[in-house]
């Protein structure tokens, strides 16, 4: 009968070094499926937001559709998995304690922003932790800077901006198209293209995002002698990866849902059915190409583009700063994160170092959870008034690109004109006085 050991690479025989090495890579392994499960609750709303502000879906609909297509999304390709695995670090140069401390780095930063309702990239995230435990370990020789370069800051600078601009010449085209067309039969077009383009981005998030936890698996497994440098993804790590994701986008990570919904474009329908229809196609083309693309960014993006395509929608400039803010810190937080990790486990030593830094892991994620229920947002509440300004009166005014019927809201500046014109429409008409 073979053993455990020999299946993942190690001698017969459990020596206390292999139990070690085997329990670590075993870890290793059970860390990047709950990364997995925590990207996938994280880019929900890259795929789903739109639909369920507009009222396309409902919530729990949309985040069940989404679960399903992620899934199916993961088999199609394995380009992206070979770029995390192959093309960022040299795995000669690194061992399973690094892996797990990027791991935790990129769980850390996608717990913080999904507290604060931030929708950063899980994939920079995850990419960041493992450059810095990489650089903690073995210094800038254990990089691939060519591949840092081509394969992640590029797009990230690109794809944003592709997106935002695809997403506006497509919105100023669906505007003027239906220019005259009545809102009631705009609104019902739309809001069903809208579920197919929202299906649309979800397959394309399998695709890329699901692929960067198998490469880390990849890695953890070529590093531990599991399989040999240049073997393709197991079936079983396809599988694995593809439940966890689904798994998180179930359950739906109503925050960050909310802050793309509500927070950046009060959107109607025609502005949803552009701006998902942008991000699929930038996400799907990044895939064909291995790029590590971060779909958050192309997501953001084509909504910012939907904003600024359709004349009068009112974009709301202050959260895309802050959202552009975590954008540049993921990087380094999460590499900073991935590097005192490291240096924990490798202080320490041994098994030891390891289970005092997935305590930490554990507490992080407890003490953020907690935090989270003080204000808790789910499917009952994610669409909610948008409060732009602590503090703010929120009072409904005349919908300019929302649906027809449902007024938007926003902050009202200028409460004496609000008054005057409060007063005008209580008013009795000259018919009402005959």
């Amino acid at each position: 009968m073979t053993s455990a050991y020999v299946y993942l690479g190690f001698p017969r025989g459990p020596t206390m070094v292999n139990v070690t090495e085997t329990l670590l890579l075993v870890l290793v392994v059970v860390t990047a499926l709950a990364f997995d499960f925590t990207n996938g609750f994280h880019d929900t709303g890259n795929a789903m937001a739109t639909s369920i502000a507009t009222r396309a879906l409902k919530p729990k609909t949309a985040v069940l559709l989404s679960a399903v297509l992620n899934m199916a999304g993961a088999f199609l390709s394995l380009t992206v998995a070979a770029t995390i695995a192959k093309g960022l670090v040299d795995a000669g140069a690194i061992n399973l304690e690094v892996v797990f401390a990027g791991l935790v780095g990129g769980i850390v930063w996608n717990l913080l922003t999904w507290l604060l309702g931030l929708p950063s990239s899980s994939s920079h995230a995850l990419v960041g932790g493992v450059i810095g435990a990489v650089l903690a370990a073995a210094g800038t020789s254990g990089v691939i800077w060519s591949g840092v370069l081509s394969k992640v800051l590029v797009p990230a600078l690109l794809a944003p901006v592709i997106a935002i601009g695809v997403a506006a010449v497509g919105t100023a085209l669906v505007a003027r198209l239906t220019k005259g067309v009545s809102q009631d039969v705009t609104s019902r077009g739309f809001r069903w293209g809208q579920v197919g383009s929202a299906s649309l981005v979800s397959l394309a998030h399998g695709t890329n995002d699901a692929q960067k936890s198998m490469g880390i698996i990849l890695l953890a497994l070529i590093t531990a002698g599991a399989v040999p440098a240049d073997s393709s993804v197991p079936f079983w790590v396809i599988f694995a990866c593809a439940f966890f994701m689904a798994l998180g986008t179930y359950l739906g990570g109503w925050r960050i849902i909310r802050t793309l919904g509500k927070g950046l474009v009060e959107i109607d329908s025609r502005q949803g059915m552009a701006a998902e229809t942008s991000s699929a196609a930038v996400i799907l083309l990044s895939s064909h190409f291995g790029f590590s693309l971060s779909t958050t960014h192309v997501a953001t993006g084509s909504i910012l583009g939907s904003g600024v395509g359709m004349p009068g929608a009112k974009v709301r400039w202050g959260v895309a700063g802050r959202m552009l803010a975590a954008w540049g810190m993921t990087l380094p937080a999460a590499g900073l994160v991935g590097a005192v990790c490291y240096w924990i486990q490798h202080g320490i030593g041994g098994a030891l170092g390891t289970l005092i830094v997935l305590a930490i892991l554990l507490g992080v994620a407890f003490t953020i959870w907690t935090a989270s229920r003080r204000k808790p947002v789910d499917h009952s509440n994610v669409n909610e008034e948008w409060d732009e300004t602590k503090g703010a009166k929120l009072k409904v005014e005349v919908a300019t690109t929302g649906e027809a019927g449902e007024p938007q809201v926003g902050p009202v500046v200028d409460e004496r004109r609000a008054a005057v014109v409060s007063a005008i429409s209580a008013a009795p008409s000259e018919g009402d006085t005959k």
